[in-house]
């Protein structure tokens, strides 16, 4: 049975009853939608659509691109040729100072390398610790006697350099490096010392082989006084590419992925650097020793210190991006192409993408690439605002931050979760290097972990949640609090507007057709995904209350036993902040067809995080059970209406053969399968071709039961 009702977009149509089989064939609109791709590619690529463009045309150039199967040497040797390329082009110093040859442009900047990707990751990652680590802290901690020293030689590559903050003992927790720089009043200079094995700096790209210098971080000492960690200029080899005398390291050798980049580990002895190599922007040590900073408290300086270099995070979240894009590029262009089984058909084998579960395993994740793509660009604009001044408030940074910091684990781990799922889809040729996506997932699986591991990402985010969920109360009575938590319980303040718990509005429709339509309605959708976040983080909230009450080992143990509860809210958190963009995007579309088209692709995001945490809705009596099954029904409709449009949504991305360069993304599978397609249909035509052994049994059995008749 079905259900002629009106959705929320004026559409009439009809719905299946979430008990019957939901139609696994492609559905095609009446009349069908015609996607004005220009418009829709134009909007994917965002805020600096010129600068994108330029560097695709970069990125699609062979001497840029990666050679697949290259050993580590010759990968290293050819990324490092490349950089070299780089900055002959220019494109990668936009950053800058003007009067250096910069354009100052810190949005636009980001913009372009996160295209290179495209190229190659190790490419990507390594300019970005020339030009966006190395350089970017001089450029953001020093002042100018720093920038006129040292940024021209980093500029145009005469000094590779490493940053060198994380410590083999110390990864996510900056402020607990051991490596010290103790200053000298006698001689005016610093000392850098590891102390122990544990502080060398490790994972450094550029630190095995390409360094000359590098920015190392450590805790400053003087008169006595440990006043944290800050940044130095140091050098690290001499012409000949021989350590200078107190430096050493090892070569971190053949790694996971990205063996383009030289990483490795540096250490230090009794290393002395002028004072002025003190990267002073935001501390500083006079001759004499006495320490001066414009920021008086030690935690809000070292946060606006490491703040400044945010630009790593708001980068992988792109890249990330890009290269989820790029690999369901390949699967969802090969699958409308692939055929297998004669699942409908006694001749014609299936389009794979035809198939429910093909749809199931490829749709809702191009739909969430849409989501992180919109919210990318709003990450990037706030960061071009921060680092342009136009809004560089202290509350503007610590946005940026937690932005940032929501975002990045979101894209980090999907595109590993995409990847491998276009992989699979792809069957062997996924596995086939030349496709791609092993090579790719080998390179983006270290982004969940550098610039800052994502699980200490979203603790970070919970964080602030909590502060903020913390400063409406802080100057409540015991019964303004009391009664906020039986709002909490009476299912939010939001039903009581307008908008009536969803059990119940389901059981006054009485249909799931309708529960469905009001599931598709932007506002319901912003309500659940919003309603999951403020719960938890309230929930949370009043599980810690009395901590500050507690001994430091009681309130550590406390906060400690609601550390996955946190992660999870931050996570519901970022998915919201998606989902968020993606609704601003979607309604910055002016073409009908094609804004409805991403009307839907919207719906099956926000659906499938419905679904995705259909456990907490249910729990938390949120969603009713016959509601939770209207989600997935209506899912399962969306992906085949989907269908007809998914290659045009792909290419909508933009990517020329040349970025792609996956020969099963080609018309090559298209070309084979109508080949043979050609040659049986011709096979049963000349009347030759062989009888299949069931045929002739049924054929014979058919005629014995005729003979008995």
């Amino acid at each position: 049975m079905v259900e002629r009702v009106s959705n929320a977009h004026g559409d009439v149509e009809e719905v299946a009853n979430v008990h019957e089989v939901v139609n696994t064939g492609p559905i095609r609109v009446p009349g069908g939608l015609r996607i004005k791709r220009a418009e829709l590619a134009e909007k994917l690529l965002g805020s600096w659509p010129e600068i994108r463009r330029s560097a695709r045309e970069l990125a699609a150039k062979p001497e840029i691109q990666r050679i697949e199967g290259q050993s580590m040497d010759e990968h290293r040797a050819r990324v490092f040729g490349q950089l070299k390329l780089l900055v002959e082009d220019g494109q990668v110093l936009r950053a800058f100072p003007k009067r250096l040859g910069g354009d100052e442009d810190a949005g636009g900047n980001i913009a372009g390398f996160e295209e290179l990707v495209l190229a190659d990751p190790s490419l990507q990652i390594k300019s970005g610790v020339q030009w966006g680590l190395f350089g970017a802290a001089v450029l953001h901690l020093g002042t100018q006697k720093h920038h006129d020293a040292f940024l021209p030689g980093i500029m145009s590559l005469e000094v590779p350099g490493a940053f060198a903050m994380t410590e083999i003992g110390h990864g996510s927790d900056v402020a607990s490096i051991a490596t010290t720089a103790t200053y000298d009043a006698a001689t005016q200079e610093f000392v850098i010392n590891t102390p122990f094995k544990g502080a060398w700096k490790e994972f450094l790209g550029n630190a095995a082989k390409d360094g000359i210098a590098a920015v190392v971080f450590a805790q400053l000492i003087t008169q006595g006084v440990n006043h944290g960690v800050h940044a130095f200029y140091v050098p690290i080899r001499d012409e000949q590419g021989q350590f200078l005398p107190g430096i050493g390291g090892e070569d971190d050798g053949l790694k996971g992925g990205l063996n383009g980049i030289d990483n490795g580990r540096l250490h230090f002895t009794d290393v002395r650097i002028p004072r002025d190599n003190l990267l002073n922007r935001y501390g500083d040590v006079a001759p004499d020793g006495t320490y001066s900073s414009p920021i008086a408290s030690p935690g809000r300086r070292f946060f606006t210190m490491l703040g400044t270099l945010v630009q790593g995070r708001v980068s992988l979240d792109g890249a990330a991006t890009t290269a989820s894009a790029l690999g369901l590029t390949i699967a969802i262009r090969y699958a409308d192409q692939r055929r297998q089984f004669t699942a409908g058909s006694d001749t014609d084998e299936e389009v794979l993408l035809d198939y429910q579960r093909h749809q199931r395993r490829l749709l809702p994740r191009l739909a969430q690439t849409y989501a992180q793509t919109f919210a990318h660009d709003k990450l990037l604009r706030q960061f071009d605002e921060v680092f342009s001044g136009r809004a560089d408030t202290d509350d503007d940074r610590q946005d940026l931050e937690t932005l940032a910091a929501a975002l990045k684990p979101l894209s980090t781990w999907h595109a590993l979760d995409t990847l491998q799922e276009c992989r699979e889809a792809c069957g062997g040729a996924g596995f086939m290097n030349a496709n791609r996506f092993t090579s790719l997932r080998a390179d983006l699986d270290v982004y969940v972990t550098f610039e800052g591991d994502n699980n200490v990402l979203l603790q970070l985010v919970a964080k602030r949640l909590l502060s903020d969920y913390s400063g409406k109360f802080r100057k409540a009575d015991a019964g303004a609090l009391a009664r906020y938590v039986v709002g909490q319980a009476a299912d939010r303040a939001y039903h009581g507007s307008g908008l009536r718990t969803l059990a119940q509005t389901l059981g006054d429709f009485g249909s799931t057709a309708r529960s469905v339509g009001q599931l598709r309605e932007t506002r319901v959708q912003r309500e659940l995904l919003t309603d999951r976040v403020e719960s938890m983080i309230a929930e949370i909230g009043q599980k810690l209350r009395h901590a500050s009450k507690l001994s430091k080992a009681d309130a550590a143990a406390l906060f400690n036993s609601q550390q996955n509860a946190l992660i999870e809210a931050a996570r519901a958190h970022g998915e919201l902040l998606q989902w968020e963009a993606f609704t601003e995007g979607l309604e910055s579309i002016v073409d009908a067809d094609t804004r409805r088209v991403i009307t839907w692709l919207r719906d099956l995001f926000g659906l499938s995080l419905l679904e995705r945490h259909l456990e907490w809705y249910l729990i938390n009596g949120r969603l009713s059970g016959q509601r939770a099954q209207a989600v997935t029904a209506y899912i399962d409709r969306l992906v085949a209406r989907l269908r007809p449009y998914a290659v045009e949504l792909v290419d909508a991305f933009g990517f020329a053969p040349e970025h792609v360069r996956a020969p099963i993304a080609t018309d090559g599978e298209r070309q084979r399968q109508e080949e043979a397609r050609a040659y049986y249909a011709a096979l049963r035509e000349s009347g030759e071709a062989p009888v299949d052994e069931k045929v002739l049994r049924d054929r014979e059995k058919a005629a014995k039961k005729r003979q008995i008749a």
